[in-house]
Formats: C-alpha cells, structure tokens, sequence
C-alpha cells in the first residue's frame, strides 16, 4: 500500500539588482492541508535574474522530504517554459541547445540539471502568475528576495 503524496504549493521569486549584480531568491512552501509554511530567502554577490528564479525553485524542491504534489507558482516565464518546454530537449542533445548552426551549452546547466532531479520524484505542476500585479505570495517572495541582497549594495 502507498501513502498518498502530500499537496503542497510552492511559491517562488527571484531578482537582481542589475543583471548580472547581486540578486536574492525566495520560496514560500505552503502544505495545502495543514496550511504550515516553510519560508526561505537567500542571496549572491554577483548573479543573473535567471540563476535567482531557478535557485529559488531548486531551493523549495531541495526543502521537501518526501514525494509530493507539487504547484509551482512563479512569475518567470524562462523557469516555466524551461520546464515544461524546453528541459526535455535539451536533456535529449545532451544540455545543448542550437545556436544558429552550431550547438551551444544550455545557460545555467547546473541548476536545470538539479532541478530536473528533484522534478522526477515529484508530480510538478507549473502555474504562471503575473508578476508585481498583487498576488499576495509572489509579492512576499519577491519582498524577501530583494531584502536578501541589499547587505550587497552598500
């Protein structure tokens, strides 16, 4: 007998001030029966948007214990087409993407090479949200991310 997977939904944002500069990520965890949350921030000196939006997924898979259900709620189109476009592809040529003629590595290999191990033992669903448009979580997220990287801009 199988123990039925726990929902839970994860909420994630991720920035930088300047691109590259020093950027912050944030995830909000929440277990959809109990309503406990798990809130996490971090922050690098020097980083791109993208690293931030995928360190902040990468972070709230990493926090989970067991196999769940899982809603991914971000506002990063390049996180959501990444994962539900454009891994697969890129898994199959090897994390290479076409680059006109010629074959170049995926940007960011490390954390979609991560995050497509924690996706595998987990059901993952991708919801988009606008972002900055009043959606109380990603507001918190991206509250929190951008609070993690201001001890680098002084």
């Amino acid at each position: 007998m199988t123990t039925p997977r726990s929902s839970v939904h994860l909420f994630t944002d991720g920035g930088c001030s300047g691109n590259p500069g020093p950027g912050g990520w944030a995830f909000i965890l929440r277990h959809v029966a109990t309503g406990k949350e798990l809130v996490e921030s971090g922050a690098e000196r020097e980083t791109t948007n993208n690293r931030m939006e995928l360190i902040a997924v990468v972070r709230g898979l990493e926090a989970l214990k067991r196999p769940c259900d899982v809603v991914l709620y971000t506002d990063s189109v390049y996180v959501g087409k990444g994962l539900s476009e454009w891994m697969r592809t890129w898994k199959a040529n090897g994390w290479r993407r076409r680059e006109g003629q010629s074959w170049k590595p995926v940007k960011n290999d490390d954390l979609w090479r991560r995050l497509d191990e924690l996706v595998s033992s987990h059901h993952l669903t991708y919801q988009r949200v606008a972002g900055h448009s009043g959606h109380p979580e990603n507001d918190r997220c991206d509250e929190l991310a951008v609070a993690a990287y201001q001890k680098y801009l002084r």
